[in-house]
């Protein structure tokens, strides 16, 4: 048991560090979406319930114009597809990651936001920690971090006015840093010069409401397409 005990311990230690970043983005947007629920109308209890079981931001902001429409279950399951398809691609490519965690893996599947994806695909887990537990940690951290922040959001809305149009912005710069990241771990920075260039020529040709599924697409076919030769000139960061 003790030993045990250590194994969850070190994945703990491990994974909390990674996540302070995401602590300080979902606690402002999550105080955010709270608020904005309260305004609209609803108790605390409607986003600590949403972002504990729908755990997916843009579409739990979205959830709150469908909540107060007429009852279109259709539309609603189509806008919630578009909305969260890319974590489609997130899964294909944590199929390998997820292999043997047992019972972890549903949550893990469950759990798995923008946000984690990122840092439970390129952390580079010290030796010695699990690798299970540190993405469940990474993923359970992540989790609460988001449902404390609505829930308080919520709460304290009926208390607080003040404009918040803009907060979601910290998100945007969070990626760019987990970009940045990313692209000083590659020696050549093939695999984000192709995400750069898909994305501007999706945006092109689809549009700002349109380019992102097709991007993605674009990005997954080349990134699989030129796997070999990118991994051969070191572009693939490890």
């Amino acid at each position: 048991m003790k030993d045990g005990e250590n194994v969850k311990l070190r994945a703990f230690r491990a994974a909390f560090p990674y996540t302070l970043p995401i602590f300080a983005g979902f606690w402002f947007i999550g105080l955010a979406y709270g608020i904005y629920m309260n305004v609209s109308g609803f108790s605390f209890v409607y986003p600590m319930v949403m972002s504990a079981v729908i755990f997916g931001g843009s579409l739990e902001f979205v959830a709150v114009s469908m909540l107060l429409s007429p009852f279109a279950p259709l539309q609603t399951l189509m806008a919630a597809l578009m909305i969260q398809a890319r974590h489609l691609f997130y899964g294909v490519s944590m199929l390998e990651r997820f292999k043997g965690l047992g019972w972890m893996r549903p949550y893990l599947i469950f759990g798995m936001c923008d946000e984690t994806f990122s840092i439970n695909y390129t952390a580079e887990i010290p030796e010695g920690v699990d690798r299970g537990w540190f993405m469940f940690f990474v993923t359970l951290l992540n989790q609460l971090y988001w449902v404390s922040g609505a829930t308080l959001g919520g709460i304290l809305g009926s208390m607080l006015t003040f404009d918040t149009e803009g907060i979601e912005f910290v998100m945007t710069a969070m990626f760019v840093v987990i970009f940045l990241e990313q692209w000083l771990k590659e020696k050549k920075h093939w695999t984000g010069l192709i995400g750069l260039a898909a994305s501007a020529v999706c945006l092109a040709l689809f549009g700002a409401d349109s380019f992102l599924i097709p991007s993605m697409l674009c990005i997954l076919f080349c990134l699989s397409a030129f796997r070999g030769p990118i991994e051969k000139a070191g572009g693939w960061a490890k």
